[in-house]
This record gives C-alpha cells, sequence and structure tokens, in this order.
C-alpha cells in the first residue's frame, strides 16, 4: 500500500533541530571550558559566542565566564595590535549583552588608551546610567570628562560679564546689518543663540569636538533655535561653499583664544575665514549696508606684559638648588621645564604656562610697570598673513622694583569692537588666566631699578613666543647683557667668585663633556626642589637598610654558597666569601626621580630606576657620574623586564627587595590608580623587615564654603547665560572632584578644622577599612560647598610628608557639593567615606 506508511508530526523535525542544536551548544560549552583550562582565550570566545548567539537563554547563566572570556581576549589582541579585531569581538559581545555596564566600560578602557576620547566618554557615560553605583565607571567618566568639557567651559558660561559683553557687541553688529554669521569653535552653540536672539537670518556654527557638538545639538533644540542655526561637526578650515555653507557670510563670531590670544589657533582660522567664508571687509569710504561686507567679533586685541617675581612660578620652573640630600647636580646638565620657548625645537609646544596670577600662591610683586606687546586687528587679513612671518620685535622694559627675574606675565584686552572690550588682566574679575613665560638661562636673576628686561616678541608658529629674555645693567655702559648667549665661548658672570669657579670647572671637567638638557614637567622640577621630601627619604631608607645589616649578611653568604653548590669551608678566597650581597632598591615613582641615587649613596645598595625618558636615563647617568658613583651602580628597571606593565617582580630569581618606593599620590592630588592593587604585589616581593614607601597614607580633609569652587564645577541656572538653557546639558559633564587645587589661595572660608578622613596602609592591609563614618564638629555657621583634602605620607612612624605644605609639588583636591548644606556652629556633620580599590568617595549623611 503505497500510503500506508505513517506520516510524520509536522513539529517532529523541529525537535530533531532542537535536539541538534542542544547537542552543538552541549559540546560548544565543553569546548569553551576546555579551552579556558589552556588559556587558549581566542577559541573560547568563539565557541561561547556560538552558544549565546544559538541559545540566548543561557545569557545570565554564562555571563561572567563570557565576560573574563572577553577582557582576556582583548587584552592579547591589544598586545598583538589588532585593533580591528579587539573592537569588533566588544561590538558583538554588546550585540548580546547592550546593557552590560561592565562591558561597556571596558569598552571604553580600550578606546581611551587608544586616544579615541569622545567614543570612549560615550561607554563610560552609559556605563554609569546603567548602573550608578559602578565605581570603575564612575571614575573613568570623571577622568575623560575632564578632557572632552574642559573646565573652563563651566567657569566661562559663569561669567555674566563676558556673556553680556559678547552678547551687546553680536545684537549690535546684527542691527546695523550683519544678518548671516558664522560661529568658529562654537562649544555650547552660545554666541550662535546670541545671534539668533538678535535677529539674524542665517546662522552656522562649527565644532570640531564630537563631545562639544552634540551637546550644542542639544542645547540648540532645547532653546527652540535649531530651525534657525546649522551646526556643523567640523574644523572650519574645512567649510567650503556651497558644499556645507551656501554663500559667504557677513560675521565671524568666535572666542577661540586661550591665555595666549592666539594658541587655539584664531589667527588660522580667520585668515581661512577671510579668504574663502567671509564677505570682503568694508573700507571707510564706504557707506554701503553691512548686509554687504564682512567683519570680525572680536575685531582686534592688545597683549600686554609685566616682569614678575613669583616664588611659586620659580620653584616649578627652575631648578634652583645644586645639592639634593647630600647629592650634587652636575653643571653640565641643564634643567628646562616644557613652558621653555626655544626656537630650536621641532615640536610645536605651547610656549608658556598659565596661572591665575590673583591666586597664585604666596602671590607676585610686578618689577615692571605694565608694558605693550603686540596689536593684532582681526578684520584685516594681510596684517593676519604678515603675523607668522614677521621678524620678532625686541622689546626693552624698565624695571621700577628690585627683585628676582621669575617670569613674564602676559594678559590682553579683545576689542569686540569699538564699544564692548573684554580684559583678562591679572587685576580683572575675570574668568580667564594669564599665561606665563618663565624665565630661564641668566646668569643673575636679581634685578634692580635702572636696569632693564630686554626680550624678543613674535607670532612663530602662530604662538605668541617671548625669547631671548636678558638684561641690561645700569652699570654697564657697553651695554654687556646679564644673559648667557648661545655661543659657548662667550660667558657672562655676574662676580670673580662665579669666573674662578667657572675655570675651575674648565681645568676639571673632561675634555668631551657635552651640556646635556633634561625637559622636565613642571610638577617634576618642583619636586626636584623640594629638599624636606629627599631628606625624608634619605633618613627613612638609612633606617631601614641599618635595620636589616645586622640579619642579612649571614643569610646572603649562604645563598651565595648554596649557589655556587660550596660549603663555607671549602677553601674560597677570604675576600670574596666577606663581599656582602647588596641591598635592592626599586623606585617606581612617576616621572624623573632621583630617589635611587639617593639610596645609592647609603652603603651596599643596588638601586633600580624606572624612569622611561632617555633624557632622563643620561641625565641620570650624569648625575652618578658627578657623584663618584661606581659605573654600572643604578641599574634602568624597565631594561630588565619585557613587559613594562610587569614592572613589579623580583630583582633577581633567587633575591627579593629590601625597599619598594611607590608614588601613592598623583600631582593633581588624587591617589594613584591600583595603588593598593600594587602594594599587594610589592609586600610579596620584601625580603623580610623590607618596607614599602610610603608605609601608609592618612587622608585630612575640612568643610568649606567657596563660591570659587561651586561656579568652577557647573553653571548655576539660567541667569548667568542670560536666559538661555546651557546649565542642564553641560552640567551631565560635572565632576563631583576639582584637582589641581592651592588650598593656600583657594577663596574659602572654612567651617570645620582639618579632620582624618582615611587610612591607607601599604604594609599592613588589614588596618585598612572600606567603609566610615566621620563627625565632623562645625566650628562657623555657613554654607558647605565642598570638601577640600589632602595627605599625610608616612615613610615611617616618625618621618612623615604633607601634600598641603609650602614646598610640597603635590597640589590638592576637593569634593564639590551638588548641593550646599546650611550649617550651624556647634553642629556635626557626618561624612561616609568609601574606599573601593584607588577610588575615595566622600558624601554627606543626611
Amino acid at each position: 500500500m503505497p500510503h500506508s506508511r505513517a506520516r510524520p508530526r509536522r513539529d517532529a523535525g523541529r525537535g530533531a533541530g532542537t535536539a541538534g542544536r542542544n547537542e552543538l551548544v552541549s559540546r560548544s560549552l565543553q569546548s569553551a571550558e576546555h579551552c579556558l583550562g589552556a588559556q587558549d582565550f581566542g577559541t573560547a570566545y568563539a565557541h561561547y559566542l556560538l552558544v549565546l548567539s544559538l541559545a540566548p537563554e543561557l545569557n545570565d547563566d554564562v555571563k561572567e565566564t563570557f565576560q573574563y572570556t572577553l577582557f582576556r581576549w582583548a587584552e592579547e589582541l591589544d598586545s598583538l595590535n589588532r585593533t580591528q579585531d579587539l573592537l569588533g569581538c566588544y561590538e558583538q559581545a554588546l550585540e548580546l549583552f547592550p546593557d552590560d555596564e561592565v562591558i561597556c566600560n571596558s569598552m571604553g578602557e580600550h578606546l581611551f588608551r587608544m586616544g579615541f576620547r569622545d567614543e570612549a566618554a560615550g561607554y563610560f557615560h552609559k556605563a554609569v546610567k546603567l548602573n550608578p553605583d559602578f565605581n570603575d565607571a564612575k571614575e573613568n567618566f570623571y577622568r575623560v570628562a575632564n578632557w572632552l568639557v574642559e573646565r573652563w567651559h563651566f567657569i566661562m558660561l559663569n561669567d555674566t560679564k563676558r556673556n553680556t559683553i559678547y552678547n551687546a557687541a553680536i545684537q549690535k553688529a546684527v542691527c546695523l546689518g550683519s544678518k548671516s554669521v558664522l560661529d568658529i569653535g562654537a562649544g555650547t552653540g552660545i554666541l550662535s543663540m546670541f545671534a539668533k536672539k538678535a535677529g539674524a537670518h542665517s546662522v552656522y556654527a562649527c565644532e570640531l569636538s564630537q563631545t562639544m557638538y552634540e551637546l550644542a545639538c542639544d542645547v540648540v533644540a532645547a532653546n527652540k533655535m535649531e530651525a534657525g542655526i546649522k551646526l556643523l561637526h567640523m574644523k572650519s578650515l574645512d567649510i567650503e561653499i556651497p558644499k556645507h555653507i551656501p554663500e559667504r557670510v557677513s560675521l565671524v563670531v568666535t572666542e577661540t583664544v586661550d591665555a595666549g590670544l592666539f594658541g587655539e589657533g584664531i589667527v588660522e582660522s580667520l585668515i581661512h575665514a577671510w579668504e574663502h567664508l567671509l564677505l570682503q571687509p568694508k573700507t571707510k569710504a564706504e557707506n554701503g549696508n553691512y548686509e554687504n561686507y564682512g567683519k570680525v567679533i572680536p575685531a582686534s586685541a592688545v597683549i600686554f606684559g609685566m616682569a614678575v617675581e613669583c616664588a611659586e612660578i620659580r620653584r616649578h620652573h627652575r631648578v634652583g638648588i645644586k645639592d639634593i640630600a647630600g647629592i650634587c647636580l652636575p653643571t653640565n646638565v641643564k634643567f628646562q621645564s616644557l613652558a621653555y620657548s626655544s626656537v630650536d625645537t621641532e615640536e610645536t609646544i605651547e610656549p608658556y604656562t598659565t596661572e591665575k596670577m590673583s591666586r597664585v600662591p604666596g602671590g607676585y610683586l610686578a618689577l615692571t610697570e605694565c608694558f605693550e606687546i603686540m596689536t593684532v586687528d582681526f578684520n584685516n587679513l594681510q596684517e593676519l598673513k604678515s603675523l607668522a612671518t614677521k621678524k620678532p620685535d625686541k622689546i626693552g622694559v624698565p624695571v621700577i622694583k628690585e627683585g628676582i627675574l621669575d617670569a613674564i606675565v602676559v594678559w590682553f584686552v579683545l576689542q569686540l569692537d569699538d564699544e564692548h572690550s573684554l580684559s583678562t588682566s591679572p587685576s580683572e574679575e575675570t574668568c580667564w588666566e594669564q599665561a606665563v613665560y618663565p624665565v630661564h638661562d641668566l646668569a643673575d636673576y636679581w634685578i634692580k631699578p635702572g636696569d632693564h628686561v630686554m626680550m624678543d616678541v613674535s607670532c612663530q608658529d602662530y604662538y605668541l613666543r617671548i625669547q631671548s629674555i636678558s638684561v641690561f645693567g645700569s652699570e654697564h655702559e657697553m651695554d654687556v647683557a646679564k644673559s648667557f648667549t648661545k655661543n659657548k665661548d662667550f660667558l657672562s658672570l655676574g662676580n670673580e667668585a662665579e669666573l674662578c669657579s667657572a675655570l675651575a670647572n674648565l681645568q676639571t671637567s673632561q675634555p668631551d663633556a657635552v651640556e646635556q638638557t633634561c625637559v622636565l614637567e613642571s610638577t617634576e622640577i618642583a619636586l626636584l626642589n623640594n629638599i624636606p621630601y629627599h631628606e625624608a627619604f634619605k633618613v627613612a631608607m638609612r633606617k631601614v637598610l641599618s635595620s636589616l645589616t645586622p640579619e642579612k649578611l649571614c643569610p646572603a653568604m649562604d645563598t651565595h654558597c648554596q649557589n655556587n653548590e660550596m660549603s663555607c669551608g671549602s677553601g674560597q678566597n677570604s675576600s670574596e666569601q666577606s663581599a656582602p650581597e647588596p641591598f635592592y632598591v626599586l623606585d617606581v615613582s612617576e616621572g624623573f626621580s632621583i630617589l635611587p641615587i639617593i639610596a645609592g649613596t647609603l652603603g651596599q645598595v643596588k638601586p633600580y630606576s624606572s624612569v622611561e625618558k632617555d633624557q632622563h636615563r643620561i641625565t641620570l647617568d650624569l648625575i652618578s657620574e658627578t657623584n663618584h658613583f661606581p659605573k654600572e651602580t643604578l641599574e634602568f628597571w624597565l631594561r630588565h623586564v619585557e613587559d613594562e606593565s610587569a614592572v613589579l617582580q623580583r630583582p633577581k630569581s633567587d633575591k627579593l627587595w629590601s625597599i619598594i618606593i611607590l608614588d601613592v599620590i598623583e600631582p593633581s592630588g588624587l591617589i594613584q590608580q591600583e595603588i593598593m592593587e600594587k602594594a599587594a604585589i610589592s609586600r610579596c616581593l620584601l625580603q623580610s623587615g623590607g618596607k614599602i614607601f610610603p608605609q601608609y597614607v592618612l587622608m585630612f580633609g575640612l568643610l568649606v564654603e567657596s563660591q570659587t569652587l561651586v561656579e568652577e564645577s557647573a553653571v548655576q541656572g539660567t541667569e548667568r547665560t542670560l536666559g538661555l538653557n546651557i546649565a542642564p546639558f553641560i552640567n551631565q559633564f560635572q565632576v563631583p572632584i576639582r584637582v589641581f587645587l592651592d588650598l593656600s589661595s583657594l577663596p574659602c572660608i572654612p567651617l570645620s578644622k582639618p579632620v582624618e578622613l582615611l587610612r591607607l596602609d601599604l604594609m599592613t592591609p588589614y588596618l585598612n577599612t572600606s567603609n566610615r563614618e566621620v563627625k565632623v564638629q562645625i566650628c562657623k555657621s555657613g554654607q558647605v560647598t565642598a570638601i577640600p583634602f589632602w595627605y599625610h605620607m608616612y615613610l615611617d612612624d616618625e618621618i612623615r610628608l604633607d601634600t598641603s605644605s609650602e614646598t610640597s609639588h603635590w597640589k590638592q583636591a576637593a569634593v564639590v557639593l551638588d548641593n550646599p548644606i546650611q550649617v550651624e556652629m556647634g553642629e556635626e556633620l557626618i561624612l561616609n567615606i568609601q574606599h573601593h580599590k584607588s577610588n575615595v568617595s566622600i558624601t554627606v549623611k543626611q
């Protein structure tokens, strides 16, 4: 019977398919686990992908193992520079787990390391939104937020005077007929919105930063102007007509100026704008409508300067000592700060640093009257084009007070039009800092009335450069400068003693001795100048090594004998028998450090430095040579380790460290990332009686009222921005912690005495607590707006370093409260301190 065979049920094939799928899932899971055991993370990752695509119901069961596999495989791909494969793996993982904050955060970390800060911020931000209590993501977002939305955005948006004057100038220009406007470097779009509110018909705004562009889009939409303002995510130099904007505009508005005026590229962008984007300028003879002519706001600028004495600038930019804890600095090493302006360098580096001179610790003394450096007309194309090629102007300024010449301080007056102007002078209440040009290479920095400070001023590479600073003394009829010239055959020396010293150096120095320039960060120079720091380490290291000496010699000798398969009585040369094993000292502090050389002076010590830069290694070798160290005494540890991330390991397979120096506090005032993890590894690498420096750290804080910190941390409502709704959008990027503060000059009112907030013990971890409540007694009524904090670092129970001291190279930090808390004298406030890994959060318990 042809139809007698039983018909299969319609879902039988589906059942067989399900069974086959289940079998494949089971085998893939087994294979993934086997590969994990063999540390074949790439294959394990592929198996897990297959499992999760076939059986999404297993997501929760394998999630943690999948994360671990992904992260280990990503590490391998990263080490092999397989960037595209790494990013592809994370994209696949996020398709499977789109709301996983751990994967989002890890993706952000990889992107940040690759330099994709905007994209990294997006993932960190998403991770924090998914889990507001995820501390790793919060810290990552706070750190990257400072890169993406720099703190000056908040300060400038809170500057009502600045906003009002820009608004008035734009309103005036639009009313006179400038109806088509281009905003270059739009930021939040505030100037574009001023133009639209003033009645401009067409407004275009360009912004290069992805984060700021997206922020501006949200701000413009929230203020219901998206139809009237076209936002472009690009540099103004890339704008083309009619591709991006339909025709030339009659007004360009911009505030792409930094403390040195030209540092954000205003000259280049305006040359391009006049040549390609703006209508021709109106001449004095022409009377037509402004709509047919081009103009720029700001119209012009006048740059001013002043020579100053300032100990704070000096200690951050000049190494002012020749002996550090018994270590002599060689005469043929020249330390320079990054802000030193040199025409010889091939790199384009900002030739100045910045300071809020009204708040600089210790203040400053003006040694000259303020003087005009340069004027620039932003509405004159030829003048703009000639700036970069123009020969330097020589300026001479009479000295009015005696003192130490430390820097030329620079500011400017921005003339928006013939009626409205803004000044960045240190005597003005302004959101601006001033540009600081530290003075180097003088034989004598002491100046007095009758002297003249001489300098060359130019706009090379579109940066304001002040170079060849020298002093002409009133007693020098021949106009001999008190500066070293580039010509090595000519030395200008201040007195006979210096001349004798120089001749002695010439006679005793090696004929082939070459001057070595060592460029350091300003915090590294401040550290070199910090004598108490180096003296404290010297004393603490000597105490540890002295305590180890009695017990070390015999075990070291036993080890030596065992390693050579000899007994101590085998007739070995007595001098070899008595040669002690050295103490091993490792310095893994960040940046340039001479602590290993100081350790090398303390006896039979083998010091290791972890400096990375070649010029720093050469400098340390020269310092060792000057101090008559035997050759090869100082070792550079990174030459001995295969992977820079594995710095913490034994000095030799059979040896341990006597001292390990860790960098616990960043110069910014925050705890170093992963410091407790590094301390845990370090403890395992110490010989009996060995120490980590510092051994423990106490964190102190106090309650303050500070309107300054509030305004530097978040935009305060709509009043400051003249009714425009900007605050909720930019305040998404506010961070609760302000760094690089100087408590000694911070405008604030203390409302309590300092209290101990936290103990971080690197040697005895069981003394650490992850959660702590601290009661703080209110000693003055007011509003608590912030909690500044700093540290006492204990090298041992008797020797401590205070990160808030006058000589400290560290700055301080502060937690800024979301909402001020009103307190009365005599009350108590309870602070909740949470310590997770290297993250510390401080909140007020209500």
